[in-house]
C-alpha cells in the first residue's frame, strides 16, 4: 500500500500545479492501484483449534498470498456433524480437527479429499499423514504420567506399564474412556503389546484408582499439584499452559509442583488438517495446509499451545524445560483404526 508520503515525493506530484491539474487521472489510477486489494479467493476453514494465535497466523497467510480466510471454530463433534449436514454445498475448504480418531473418522465419513504435496509429504513425516493425503499432522501432542515428587518416587515410573504396578494403588487419577487421548493411548498399546496384554494392563491401572474418573486434564493436574493424587495421565500441553500463566498465578504453582514423565517411548497423538470433499478451491487450501505445517509457521502453531511440531522440539521454553522424548512411531492412522476395539476394552477392564 502507498503511503501519502510516498506520493508526495513521486515524479508525478513534484509537477507545477498546471502539471499536476492535467496529469490527474494518473494521478487517482496509482491511488487506486496503491489501495489493498480484495482477496480473489477465500477459504473457509473449520477449526476444532480456539486459540487466538491461530488467527494470527492465518492473517499471516492472507497477507503473504492474499488469499483470505472465512474461520468457523467449534468443538471437533459438532464440525463433523455440520460438514455431513452441508454435503456438497459446505462452504469448508480445510478442516482441522484433534486427535487421531477423529482425523480417521472424517476420512471414513468422505469428509476430506486425496491430495498429494511434495513439501508436505517432505516436512511431515509419514507416520503423521495418511498415505493418500486425505490429512496431514500440523501438531505433536505427548500423552504422559505426571508425578507430584512429594507422593510418588518418579524414578519409579518409566513406563505406562508402570502404571499399573500394585505399589500405586490409590495414588493414580485417570480421566474417563470418554476421552479421545485416552482411547488413542489404549489403542497405541494394543498394536504395541496387543489385546490380551493392553487388558492386563488396563485392569492393573483400574485397580490402582480410588478417586473418581476425571473428565478433563487440567482438574488431574490440580489433583496432582495438591497431593490428592500422586500419579495421572495427561497431555504436556495442558501443563504447558499452567506453568505458562495461561491458568493464573495458583494453577501456576500448582503445576510447578508436578514433573513430567516421557516413558521410553513416548504416545503422541495429533493435531492435523485436510482438503475437504467440498472444497471448491483445493489448490488454494492444501497451500493453507502447507503454510501452517512448513517450519516456520508450524512452531508457532504448535508452540502458542505448548505444543510440539511436527519434527523437533521447537523452541518454547516451558517445553525445554520437560526435556527431551523419544516417539513411539506408530502411524496415526493405525490409532484411529484401532480405536472402536480400544472403546470396548477399556469398558470391559474397569476403565471407567
Amino acid at each position: 500500500m502507498c503511503t501519502l508520503q510516498q506520493i508526495r515525493n513521486s515524479s508525478l506530484f513534484r509537477l507545477s500545479a498546471i502539471g499536476r491539474i492535467s496529469l490527474l487521472a494518473p494521478l487517482l489510477v496509482m491511488t487506486a492501484a496503491c489501495r489493498p486489494q480484495e482477496p480473489t479467493v477465500t477459504l473457509g476453514v473449520y477449526s476444532g483449534r480456539h486459540y487466538n494465535t491461530d488467527k494470527q497466523l492465518y492473517k499471516q497467510f492472507t497477507d503473504q498470498t492474499g488469499i483470505g480466510i472465512n474461520l468457523l471454530e467449534a468443538k471437533d463433534k459438532v464440525l463433523l456433524q455440520r460438514l455431513e449436514a452441508e454435503g456438497s454445498n459446505s462452504p469448508a475448504d480445510v478442516l482441522v480437527l484433534a486427535d487421531a480418531a477423529r482425523l480417521v473418522k472424517a476420512s471414513e465419513m468422505g469428509l476430506y479429499q486425496p491430495s498429494s504435496s511434495s513439501q508436505l509429504n517432505a516436512e511431515v513425516p509419514a507416520n503423521l499423514r495418511a498415505p493418500d493425503g486425505q490429512w496431514y499432522a500440523l501438531t505433536r501432542r505427548a500423552r504422559v504420567p505426571i508425578v507430584n515428587p512429594e507422593v510418588v518416587d518418579p524414578a519409579t515410573i518409566t513406563s505406562y506399564d508402570d502404571l499399573a504396578n500394585p505399589a500405586l494403588k490409590g495414588k493414580l487419577c485417570l480421566r474417563n474412556r470418554k476421552s479421545p487421548y485416552n482411547q488413542s493411548l489404549v489403542a497405541d498399546q494394543i498394536i504395541q503389546r496387543g489385546e490380551e496384554a493392553t487388558a492386563k494392563w488396563i485392569r492393573g491401572m483400574t485397580s490402582n484408582v480410588s478417586q473418581e474418573f476425571f473428565s478433563s486434564d487440567t482438574p488431574q493436574i490440580q489433583a496432582v499439584g495438591t497431593g490428592v493424587c500422586g500419579v495421572a495421565l495427561v497431555n504436556t500441553y495442558y501443563v504447558g499452559r499452567m506453568l505458562g500463566g495461561q491458568k493464573g498465578e495458583a494453577n501456576k504453582a500448582l503445576a510447578e509442583k508436578v514433573k513430567v514423565i516421557f516413558p521410553d517411548p513416548t504416545h503422541i497423538n495429533i493435531s492435523g488438517a485436510g482438503v475437504t470433499a467440498a472444497s471448491k478451491h483445493p489448490k488454494e487450501a492444501l497451500k493453507l495446509i502447507e503454510f501452517l505445517a512448513s517450519p516456520a509457521a508450524g512452531k508457532g502453531y504448535a508452540g502458542a499451545n505448548y505444543e510440539y511440531p511436527v519434527k523437533g522440539l521447537g523452541d518454547n521454553a516451558v517445553l525445554e524445560t520437560f526435556g527431551p522424548f523419544t516417539p513411539d512411531g506408530v502411524s496415526v492412522e493405525q490409532l484411529g483404526a484401532k480405536n472402536k476395539q480400544a472403546q470396548k476394552l477399556m469398558e470391559a477392564n474397569g476403565w471407567k
